[in-house]
């Protein structure tokens, strides 16, 4: 018997092998892991950890002797070279190969680089691995001017983290809007707000053409618009590629990540993919291909697998989460929604906690909160039961809407 070879050891890698092992699969387990650590959280990369508030040896996901515990083999530093499926192996970049029976793709994805400086240089950091926050967090202490690219999740709340400690910070972002393509504009609007609030500059609508300087605590970044902004720090967020090269290679479809069905298998029914490097028919939305880069899908997918490799195979039809901290707000999102769906806001969207319920037609789609978590909670609730209040029910705040989970049948 091979086993289950899964590559990579973030969240749906370390998830999917435990949650074997807790439904008594009794095969080889590997775990191809590139980093040389063993696995870690990575949200608080961004916020308790870089602001030093958490310690590195809370990040990780395991006790030290979890890996022998339950006889699974963890491979540290180690990288996939190819796929072989008619023989079904991997080979690695060491020369050795693993047999599977099945192989779980769980390879993530890697931030992209800036497009006028795609080369590493000091001083221009990014941020995806605990190296990088190690990096980020030296680099912040010697730094008083810290220029971010990017106003999304993790832009901002290494923002946060940033200016309270007390160094002056400056967001480019091509968009119009912090959080634009995460977000409806009542929320970007609140962290805009509260982000310059505490003295963050924002410059909307631009883009980076040019990085000029010498190193360290010596930049210049020239804009599209022609201005040059010096900073002792460049911070480039400006989202991520999935990992799907080596997928690619072994003749598997691709499209925004590794192609799979509603069981998140691929169409080869020996190979499957999960996490933030999967494409998956999206249930709520009619089967609409979706990639997710949420901890909450990593867990759930791996879940899902991990019961079709023990013979309950269910169609993956988890509702989407998402939830970040930065500007003394606490953002919490279920569902998804797109550009075009119509934005009810419950509460006062110009106070620092509100909500606001997502509609497609007369369809509740996403719930987005703003340190409102019984809201979410809520909203999350009603998404998973497939009820949906009237948009005049959710914009009246005396309305209960919990109550609309006791009687669903009455709910249009």
């Amino acid at each position: 018997m091979s086993g289950v070879v899964i590559l990579g050891a973030g969240q749906a890698g370390i998830q999917l092998a435990s949650t074997l092992r807790e439904m008594s699969y009794g095969g080889p387990i590997h775990i191809v892991g590139e980093e040389p650590v063993a696995p870690y959280q990575r949200p608080p990369l961004s916020k308790a950890f870089l602001s030093g508030k958490t310690p590195e040896t809370a990040l990780f996901m395991q006790e030290p002797d979890f890996f022998a515990k339950h006889d699974i083999r963890f491979m540290p530093s180690t990288e996939a070279q190819s796929v072989d499926r008619e023989l079904k192996q991997v080979n690695l970049k060491s020369g050795d190969r693993l047999p599977y029976d099945h192989l779980v793709f769980a390879t993530g994805a890697r931030n992209r680089a800036l497009p006028c400086a795609p080369d590493a240089r000091a001083g221009v950091l990014s941020l995806r691995t605990l190296e990088d926050s190690k990096m980020l967090a030296k680099g912040m202490e010697e730094a008083a001017n810290i220029v971010i690219i990017g106003a999304g999740f993790l832009g901002l709340e290494a923002a946060t983290v940033a200016v309270d400690a007390g160094r002056d910070v400056r967001v480019i972002e091509a968009g119009s809007r912090p959080l634009g393509r995460a977000v409806t504009e009542p929320v970007s609007e609140v962290v805009r707000r509260c982000h310059q609030e505490r003295g963050v500059r924002f410059d909307f609508d631009e883009t980076v053409v040019a990085l000029h300087g010498k190193g360290v605590h010596d930049h210049a970044l020239e804009t599209r618009s022609g201005e040059r902004i010096k900073a002792d720090l460049v911070l480039v967020s400006v989202g991520v590629t999935p990992n799907t090269e080596l997928a690619a290679a072994a003749g598997l479809p691709v499209d925004n990540g590794i192609v799979v069905n509603e069981l998140l298998l691929t169409e080869d029914p020996a190979i499957s993919a999960v996490g933030d490097c999967a494409a998956f028919p999206f249930a709520a939305d009619g089967g609409r291909m979706v990639r997710l880069e949420s901890v909450q899908n990593a867990v759930d997918q791996a879940r899902c697998v991990a019961e079709r490799l023990m013979g309950k195979p269910t169609a993956y039809n988890e509702v989407p989460t998402f939830w970040s901290d930065q500007a003394g707000l606490r953002l919490q999102m279920a569902g998804l929604a797109m550009p075009g769906d119509r934005a009810v806001v419950r509460g006062d969207p110009t106070s620092t906690a509100f909500s606001v319920f997502c509609y497609r037609g007369d369809r509740l789609v996403a719930v987005e909160s703003v340190s409102r978590p019984p809201d979410y909670m809520l909203g999350r609730r009603l998404l998973r039961a497939g009820i949906s209040p009237t948009p005049e029910q959710a914009a009246d705040p005396s309305v209960d809407l919990k109550a609309l989970l006791a009687a669903p049948k009455a709910v249009a």
